[in-house]
């Protein structure tokens, strides 16, 4: 039998281990976002790195303000962008679990004045971007000032591109629609309702919706390259900036307590957060990896539940590996910044199982043709004939997510991800590397060999 003087001796030795082990990791990790930072040209990155329920690291790198010479730290503050659609889905289960509304109620139960098109939409379809919703209308102004109602009364110009379910296009015109909905059901403002229901009893004290207008301790500024130069944000109207698709002020450590509340489960119940990160499923069948303001996927068997955001010359990266009690969290304040990349790459460093294996294309000249259609459906030169009559119309109002690829700037790789088959279609999905963000493209293939499913996620 082991003396107690040698068993603490040997938990002593083991503690040493696990704590060099720790410092060599965290300077590979500080080693990498510096050379990303300045590949990348970013200003200031935040990042918080949580391992088994506790914080491994939470450390800010470069400037928050580069007119003042700002050092970002932990408590400094970053926009959310679609980060913040996490949140908005949240307030949406939490209100279901009160029988104030039911996923599968149709939009017009508590919104009545909606347009006819838009009748048979559900929370669910919404919450999933199946709605058949798309983005902000064409003539959206994102420098003239509103009230939430009439931003809602403008949104509803925006005609329904698909039958509700019938395919997944990522809709911030959807999210936004939930924060009226939000509204309307609980009888507060989406971001009170945050405030009161989530921010306060999980300790997220900086956690708050955007304001240029008060005073905001440690607010980091946001910047975009131009021709290579940094300059300052463009400006957006005040209301815009308080809307439900993505509108929040967040920093590193509110993450790491948010991040243990999902870990605990803490505020819904288990069926909710099931439900919120369970691929959303079509009307033909098939599944979409998306949840409930989550995108779903795995590396090498190991589940991913992430989500990005850009708003305003800021990026945001959350991705959950749960199996691997892992997260991984960074905001950048340049518009051009890939998080996702940084964020992916730390996660490699601290579990090398998380390092994509090689893909075995089991088709390589169709992925090729498919890199090829999408590049047409970009440049508005794809033959509509190749799609069903359903997505032909999507594709045809395709310009403004046209304009969003090709703002993240070339495309650096394209590479086949997964194939899954099943009686009504076959669904393809690709990764496609721009220097800016990580995206998913998802083909679907129905059995005529027309293609019925075509959208872009960020990763």
């Amino acid at each position: 039998m082991k003396s107690k003087a040698g068993f603490s001796s040997f938990l002593l030795i083991l503690l040493f281990a696990c704590w060099l082990n720790a410092q060599d990791a965290t300077r590979e990790i500080d080693a990498f976002v510096e050379a990303e930072m300045s590949r990348q040209k970013i200003p200031g990155i935040s990042l918080a790195v949580v391992k088994n329920g506790a914080p491994l690291l939470v450390k800010g790198y470069g400037f928050s303000n580069v007119e003042h010479s700002v050092s970002v730290k932990p408590e400094t503050i970053f926009q959310s962008g679609s980060v913040g659609k996490q949140f908005t889905a949240f307030a949406v289960m939490m209100l279901i679990e009160e029988g104030k509304a039911s996923l599968d109620d149709k939009l017009l139960k508590h919104l009545p004045d909606i347009p006819s098109e838009w009748n048979a939409i559900t929370i669910r379809h919404l919450l999933t971007h199946t709605a058949g919703l798309g983005d902000y209308p064409r003539d959206f102004d994102l420098q003239r000032d509103a009230t939430e109602a009439e931003i809602f009364k403008k949104l509803q110009a925006v005609k329904p591109a698909a039958a509700p379910g019938e395919r997944w296009a990522y809709s911030n015109v959807g999210y936004m629609t939930l924060g009226v909905l939000i509204r309307k059901v609980s009888g507060k403002f989406y971001a009170d309702f945050l405030q009161e229901r989530v921010f306060k009893p999980l300790g997220m004290t900086t956690a708050r919706v955007i304001s240029e207008r008060d005073i905001v301790a440690n607010r980091a500024a946001g910047y975009i390259l131009v021709n290579g130069e940094l300059k300052n944000q463009t400006w957006v109207a005040p209301t815009l900036n308080t809307t439900a698709d993505g509108a929040l002020y967040l920093t590193a450590l509110d993450m790491v307590k948010w991040e243990g509340a999902l870990a605990a489960g803490k505020l819904l119940s288990k069926a909710s957060y099931e439900e919120m990160w369970k691929p959303v499923q079509l009307n033909n069948g098939s599944k979409h990896p998306y949840g409930f303001g989550w995108a779903l996927s795995s590396v090498n068997q190991h589940r991913i539940i992430e989500h990005s955001g850009a708003w305003q010359g800021f990026k945001a990266h959350i991705a959950r590996f749960p199996d691997k009690k892992l997260t991984v969290i960074a905001f950048a304040n340049l518009a051009q910044a890939n998080p996702g990349q940084i964020v992916h790459g730390i996660a490699r460093i601290i579990d090398p199982e998380l390092k994509p294996k090689p893909m075995n294309d089991p088709d390589p000249a169709h992925t090729a043709q498919m890199k090829v259609l999408l590049q047409e459906v970009l440049d508005k030169k794809v033959d509509l004939n190749r799609f069903t009559a359903e997505m032909q119309t999507a594709i045809k109002d395709s310009d403004r997510l046209a304009e969003l690829i090709k703002a993240l700037g070339a495309m650096k790789t394209f590479a086949f991800m997964d194939k899954v088959e099943s009686p009504a279609a076959t669904r393809f999905r690709y990764k496609v590397e721009y220097a800016e963000m990580n995206l998913s493209l998802i083909i679907v293939i129905d059995k005529a060999g027309k293609i019925a499913g075509f959208g872009l996620q960020p990763e």
